[in-house]
């Protein structure tokens, strides 16, 4: 990356920064919310919009000197529109927690009731944890998967609309390894009269790309964030159909929930959208299912036990502490040792605290963008088993991470980030 007119500035940050390019240059990145973004989309978000202040919206700024910026915001919700069938956009959201919090207040009144998926069964925190502003500001009632298949019951997602009437209901995930049933959301809400919310954030480029079924008119609202399968930067989006829903969200984002946008971001959206509607936007995210579901295979075949015994889509659910007796937080640090990045994650039903969980989240959208296959992620998935089982052994420990650097040095950054 151009960091040299920083190195005599500010070698600080820019030593700090040339260790994060190292980071990610050697390391496996298995981290499920995580992708590398092209050159193109670096440079727009690189680019002097970040000096642009434009409140509002295109057309009808508080700023002068807008022209550009309305013409790239556009662009953006056009793309947007036309990779997802949607009749509206707003591209504005910082992220998609900062989207989920529009939707809220288009939607309910502080201390309204709300459903949502738990956070221990693979909900995330802006679908009504305690300390985020969804569980301070307003009531959540929380449903879970089935404690036999781990899949979502929604039977008694239904009995659980029924007594407690939310005015909004949640669909999505940010840890739930299988097809998510929009449609069946969709009756739930309609029977309690509450407004749907599907939050994509993890699933927009399978569903982009009809590897997963749309929201799209089944949802009153969609959000999603724009850097995880969509590939883009980090960001967020909010999607519906209806012109009175639209113009209440664009309240609710601005002045609503934020201030002037990010434009330079916005601009990195528009190129990503562009990128998504190429057809070998469809290869790539089959690649992903593919990849997620040989290295999920793999790991079964060593003796792992898998939430739902495998995955739809681009993420897997290990148990490490059930098989192996190690914590996620435990197996997170194992594995980067030999350079493998994932996360800890709770499991439904989990032993363990949050801040220990019982195993790990993997995810193959990073390492798909990088060239990796199936053999390549066949061959993860044992190196993985090898460090988890052998843990205590620096040697094997030694030899897995000569095995990861290989893997590296046969994909290497540039491969996808030059031009």
């Amino acid at each position: 990356m151009p960091y040299e007119l920083l190195k005599e500035s500010d070698p600080e940050v820019y030593f700090a920064l040339k260790r994060e390019d190292e980071r990610q240059e050697n390391h496996l990145e298995l981290i499920a919310s995580e992708n590398f973004v092209s050159q193109a989309v670096l440079t727009a978000y690189t680019s002097t919009l970040t000096n642009k202040y434009a409140e509002g919206y295109p057309g009808k700024r508080y700023y002068g000197g807008c022209g550009p910026a309305d013409e790239i915001e556009n662009l953006a919700r056009e793309r947007l529109k036309k990779i997802f069938k949607a009749n509206y956009a707003n591209v504005q959201p910082h992220s998609g927690a900062q989207a989920n919090m529009a939707v809220f207040l288009a939607t309910m009144q502080p201390g309204d009731t709300f459903l949502g998926m738990d956070l221990s069964h693979g909900g995330h925190l802006s679908h009504g944890m305690n300390l985020n502003f969804s569980g301070l500001f307003f009531k959540p009632v929380f449903y879970g998967v089935n404690p036999e298949t781990e899949l979502l019951d929604y039977d008694k997602i239904y009995e659980l609309a029924e007594k407690h009437r939310p005015k909004l209901i949640i669909a999505g995930a940010s840890a739930y390894p299988r097809i998510i049933d929009f449609a069946k959301f969709h009756e739930i809400a309609k029977s309690v009269g509450a407004k749907l919310l599907v939050d994509m954030a993890h699933i927009a480029g399978l569903v982009a790309t009809g590897l997963h079924p749309s929201p799209v008119g089944l949802a009153d609202y969609i959000t999603s964030t724009t850097h995880k399968t969509l590939r883009g930067p980090r960001g967020g989006f909010i999607l519906t159909q209806t012109e009175e829903n639209a113009k209440l969200i664009d309240q609710r984002v601005f002045p609503g929930v934020q201030g002037g946008p990010l434009m330079h971001v916005i601009a990195a959206k528009a190129v990503a959208f562009g990128e998504a509607l190429q057809s070998e936007f469809l290869s790539y995210q089959k690649q992903v299912v593919q990849n997620a579901q040989v290295l999920a295979q793999t790991l079964k075949s060593r003796g792992f036990r898998l939430v739902t015994g495998g995955t739809d889509n681009h993420l897997i659910l290990v148990n490490t502490f059930d098989t192996h007796h190690l914590t996620g937080k435990q197996a997170q640090e194992i594995l980067e040792e030999v350079g493998i990045t994932t996360n800890k994650n709770t499991l439904p039903f989990d032993k363990n605290k949050p801040a220990h969980g019982s195993g790990i989240r993997l995810g193959t959208p990073a390492l798909t963008t990088r060239g990796l296959r199936e053999s390549e992620m066949e061959k993860i998935g044992h190196l993985i088993a090898d460090t988890l089982e052998n843990h205590q052994d620096e040697k094997r420990k030694q030899h897995v991470a000569e095995e990861v650097k290989k893997l590296c040095k046969a994909f290497p950054m540039d491969r996808f980030r030059l031009p």
